[in-house]
């Protein structure tokens, strides 16, 4: 055996081991892209001409990290089976949104997409069903696995209601509008409609984003079902002067077993104005009692108003049938009741009371009261 030829061998080996005992770096590893975990609460309704669609946005990756941004949306709709059950194989993304967009579909930290149908393939196929899942994708390279796939059943819906009326008054903001009578694809309704009466508050300073595009709205409560509505018309009694509401509409019908809505009506936004006097005082009585000092004085009393908005009252003296007069305190009075110290035996004195709210609006003056404040006697 040649020992010189095996030695360089022998040698190269050694070292080739001891490179691997010491962690020598080889060629360097490209990171793995980020995989978001799948959406496992997907839920789809139909909403007008649209598949509204919610879910829980991840946070975290397939292998538990924090996901550094949020990752855009990848909208996959199919077809169904004979049998009915989804065809997985069908899907097709139809919509993506990116990332940094999602705050604006944001709600109730779920996000909330739609997905437009046609009314012309409704009117086709009425009671067809698509099948809906989700995806995320954290980077370009990889997306993440499909989320739980829904099935959803689409049916003709209501034209939008095209105008809704709000009228302020002291108790209510009144709603009003014409009820729809042909189905968004222009064809006869289908069954009687009811309605469902929405409402939120929005931030003043959006007022204007708002009434042009409802998605640039900034909300101090988001809207909500205010209340159901079986006529083309509802009073609104619970709300409060100096917010600034929006309001819409949506028909309702029933083709199938749940209750279908259609898409949101014209838009009524409005910020009601307290203009809106309280009641007149009523009740007004005298007295005239001696003072302290002998010297007479004039209780007045009269009923109290029912107003919650009450902030007091004024009491108004005149020494002239047909004048007004001036006010007795410079505040407002509290309760229906004031003395007056200020009466000069001898002289006839007109009083009258106003009411005024918590807004500044002063009621009319109740009649006036006659007051004759008599001599002394000898």
């Amino acid at each position: 055996m040649n020992t010189r030829s095996v030695a360089p061998f022998a040698l190269a080996a050694a070292c080739a081991l001891a490179c691997a005992a010491c962690g020598a770096p080889g060629e360097p590893t490209p990171p793995t892209p980020p995989v978001a975990a799948a959406v496992s609460d997907l839920s789809a309704r139909q909403l007008g001409d649209a598949a509204q669609l919610r879910f829980t946005l991840p946070a975290k990756t397939i292998s538990g990290d924090k996901l550094a941004e949020p990752p855009a949306v990848e909208v996959l709709r199919g077809q169904l089976r004979p049998d009915g059950s989804p065809d997985v194989k069908s899907l097709r993304i139809v919509q993506t949104v990116p990332g940094a967009l999602l705050l604006e579909h944001a709600e109730d930290d779920r996000v909330v997409l739609r997905d437009p149908v046609t009314a012309e393939e409704t009117r086709a196929h009425p009671g067809a069903g698509a099948a809906y899942a989700v995806r995320t994708r954290a980077s370009r390279k990889r997306a993440s696995a499909n989320s739980n796939i829904v099935i959803l059943k689409l049916y003709p819906v209501p034209q939008p209601i095209s105008s809704l009326q709000a009228n302020v008054t002291e108790t209510a903001v009144e709603l009003n509008w014409e009820a729809p009578s042909k189905t968004s694809a222009g064809d006869s309704l289908p069954g009687a409609l009811t309605y469902r009466v929405y409402r939120g508050e929005l931030d003043p300073a959006s007022t204007e984003a708002a009434a042009t595009d409802l998605a640039h709205a900034r909300w101090r409560v988001r809207p909500a079902l205010l209340a159901p509505a079986e006529a083309n018309s509802y009073r609104d009694s619970a709300f409060e002067f100096g917010k600034t509401y929006a309001y819409f509409v949506r028909s309702v019908v029933s083709p199938a077993s749940e209750p279908l809505e259609s898409a949101d009506s014209a838009l009524a936004i409005l910020t009601p104005k307290d203009t809106f006097p309280p009641a007149v005082p009523s009740g007004l009585v005298a007295a005239v009692l001696p003072g302290p000092n002998g010297a007479p004085q004039v209780d007045i009393s009269w009923s109290i108003n029912a107003e919650t908005d009450l902030a007091g009252y004024r009491v108004y003296r005149s020494e002239q049938d047909g004048t007004r007069g001036t006010s007795l305190a410079p505040e407002l009075l509290l309760t229906p009741s004031v003395r007056d110290t200020s009466v000069l035996p001898g002289h006839r004195y007109w009083y009258s009371v106003t009411a005024v709210d918590r807004a500044g609006n002063e009621s009319a003056a109740s009649p006036p009261l006659v007051v004759d404040v008599a001599q002394p006697s000898p």
